[in-house]
């Protein structure tokens, strides 16, 4: 809640901001179970290490079943009625977890795209250069998204100018990707986005 100060006829107005936490700095995501004399529940269901039903026990005596089998009560589904508590060891479990959401993250596939602008009069050579870029960011496996933007009087020959242009940017770069999107005409540019091809 805001403090509001007056000092020397100013209106000065306080914002007491709470500290953020370390997870919502660092972006970690913290599912920690609760496990042992952490729960909450008067009685629990518990399962084996194999997933077999045991039944259902007062939390005192699921602890002490935990104890006697040198494993932890781990808290898998506390929403059911009655929680349901499965029989494990509890590091070796968040370990394994941690291995799995490493793969996960290995596998995720985050699609990138670059853009390239070009002019309707830029040099040959420099065209060159630009579609050279692209090639490389198709062979790490960009998307490239081409920009060719008009000025002044090149709009006149806007609709000549630029399917040649793209002609032969499809041309040079034909090898390594295909046209995803098809040219898209605006005031000033056209747009158009091509993606590396699919390796078979």
């Amino acid at each position: 809640m805001p403090w509001v100060v007056c000092r020397n006829n100013a209106l000065r107005i306080t914002l007491h901001v709470p500290r953020p936490t370390l997870k919502e700095v660092i972006g970690i995501s913290f599912t920690e179970l609760r496990i042992n004399r952490q729960i909450r529940a008067k009685e629990v269901r518990v399962i084996d290490s194999n997933g077999a039903s045991l039944g259902v026990f007062p939390l005192d005596e699921a602890v002490k079943m935990a104890d006697d089998r040198d494993t932890d009560l781990v808290e898998m589904s506390p929403n059911a009625k009655p929680p349901v508590c499965k029989l494990l060891d509890y590091g070796k479990y968040k370990y394994e977890q941690t291995k799995k959401d490493k793969v996960a993250k290995k596998k995720q596939h985050t699609v990138v795209t670059k853009e390239i602008q070009v002019r309707p009069n830029i040099d040959p050579h420099d065209l060159k250069i630009k579609l050279d870029h692209a090639a490389e960011f198709f062979d790490k496996s960009y998307k490239v998204k081409f920009v060719i933007r008009f000025r002044g009087r090149e709009l006149e020959y806007k609709e000549k100018i630029g399917p040649e242009m793209i002609q032969k940017i499809v041309t040079y770069l034909s090898e390594k990707a295909d046209v995803e999107t098809e040219p898209q005409k605006e005031e000033r540019v056209i747009i158009f986005v091509m993606a590396p091809k699919k390796k078979k």
